[in-house]
C-alpha cells in the first residue's frame, strides 16, 4: 500500500461535503479545488511507477496541487463561505508533510544526483 495515495483519497473524501458549500458562492473556486485534489491523487499514481527523476517531478507536482487545495480552503474561509476548520485541514496538513518527505527522500535525491552526473 502506498500511504501517500491513501491519504490523497482520504483528502478527496474529506472535501466532498465542503465543495458544494463553496460551489454555491464561487463555482470556479470549487472547480479548482476539485481539480487540485484530483491532481494530487493522479500525480502520486503516475509518479509511483517511475524509478528515475520523473518520480520526483510527479511528487513535486502533487505537492504543488496540495498547496493549491490548502489555498482554496484558505480563500473560502477568508470569504466566510466555510466557518469551521474540519477534518480536511488535518488531512491536507498530513498530505503536505508526506509529500515533503517524498520530495526530499534521500533515495530520490540520490537518483537526481545520478541523473545530473
Amino acid at each position: 500500500m502506498f500511504v501517500a495515495y491513501e491519504i490523497a483519497k482520504e483528502l478527496i473524501t474529506s472535501l466532498r461535503p465542503i465543495v458544494p458549500v463553496i460551489e454555491r458562492q464561487d463555482r470556479a473556486l470549487a472547480d479548482q479545488l476539485k481539480r487540485a485534489a484530483s491532481s494530487v491523487l493522479l500525480n502520486l499514481a503516475e509518479g509511483q511507477k517511475f524509478t528515475n527523476g520523473n518520480r520526483r517531478k510527479h511528487y513535486e507536482i502533487a505537492q504543488g496541487s496540495a498547496n493549491e487545495v490548502k489555498a482554496a480552503l484558505d480563500a473560502a474561509e477568508a470569504w466566510g463561505w466555510i466557518a469551521e476548520r474540519g477534518s480536511e485541514r488535518v488531512v491536507i496538513d498530513r498530505m503536505l508533510a508526506v509529500l515533503w518527505k517524498l520530495t526530499h527522500a534521500p533515495a530520490i535525491q540520490k537518483m537526481e544526483r545520478r541523473k545530473r552526473a
